[in-house]
């Protein structure tokens, strides 16, 4: 067995493996050991968001695998492929004091070879919000997750709250096409001040720093609103955009309050919802989203 494909599970040092069928040994080697494999996919550019991901596969599996790959097809033509952040040490660093076992960190031509030309879509529920303002984001999203799932065949994989349609796309195509993983979501984690962890957030400066607050204040907006006993969708998402376009550095792509399942708009708040928002902050593309449900007794 080569020094790759090694299976070294009581290791404080984690295995970084680059090869498909290398990582694919060692999943399967683990679980013939008897370990539950926990499986953190992401690209790079770690922060407590991911953190709280590993922290909850560490917990609830036997082994932990960390997936480091800036999937080119999630991102359009126009979008920032070439300048996402990418320090795979820096990333190593950040996971040095969980004792992840394994980080599979390919090349592109390693999950894309020559010719490749296979790509999974899963309609109705890709087709609005993100995927209309990108149209071609979550095909590459679902093309590469399951390729993960095949290539780290573990037990559970760990998604953040944050890309929650993205998470909806994954859980249908992992149910439609018979996946045998499950799919856990963990909560979003925020900085202090309410603004949501995302890599991108390291393109921002001083002042676009503060106007990307205007996210979470809107969604915030919303909680009050419904917690308030305001069912009306129309009249909670004219507050929340007047929120959100209070600086002159927000451009709004959509703010929505949907179904939590479907995510089509609802017009009626009377049970569970969630509420979406994508804005543009200066140059970049934030999105946020929190869960709003109306209180079991109002306030007098």
């Amino acid at each position: 067995m080569s020094r790759e494909t090694a299976f070294y599970l009581d290791s404080q040092t984690p295995r970084i493996i680059s090869q498909c069928e290398a990582m694919r040994e060692w999943v399967q080697s683990a679980q013939r050991a008897g370990k539950k494999i926990g499986l953190v996919p992401t690209m790079g550019a770690l922060h407590e968001g991911h953190l709280s991901l590993v922290r909850a596969a560490r917990e609830e599996c036997d082994a932990c695998v960390v997936t480091i790959f800036v999937n080119p097809t999630q991102f359009g033509p126009a979008e920032d492929f070439e300048k996402y952040p990418r320090d795979l040490q820096s990333d190593l660093d950040l996971l040095a004091p969980y004792g992840v076992e394994a980080i599979f960190a390919p090349s592109p031509p390693e999950m894309y070879p020559p010719g490749f030309s296979t790509y999974v879509e899963v309609e109705e529920i890709s087709l609005q919000w993100e995927g209309a303002s990108r149209p071609t984001h979550f095909r590459g999203v679902a093309t590469v997750v399951l390729k993960l799932f095949q290539v780290a065949p573990a037990n559970v994989a760990y998604f953040g709250q944050k890309d929650y349609q993205q998470t909806l796309v994954i859980r249908r195509m992992v149910k439609d096409l018979h996946v045998p993983v499950q799919i856990r979501v963990c909560p979003i984690v925020r900085e202090a001040d309410g603004l949501a962890m995302s890599s991108r957030n390291a393109y921002l400066s001083h002042d676009e720093r503060q106007a990307a607050l205007q996210l979470s204040r809107c969604l915030k907006k919303g909680e009050e609103l419904v917690g308030q006993g305001i069912r009306s969708s129309a009249e909670v998402l004219t507050h929340m955009e007047q929120t959100l376009i209070a600086s002159p550095l927000v451009q709004v792509d959509y703010v929505v309050i949907a179904d939590p399942e479907t995510l089509q708009p609802v017009e009626q708040i009377d049970t569970r919802v969630i509420a979406l928002v994508a804005a543009r902050v200066g140059k970049t593309r934030l999105i946020d989203n929190a869960f709003l449900e109306m209180p079991e007794s109002l306030p007098s």
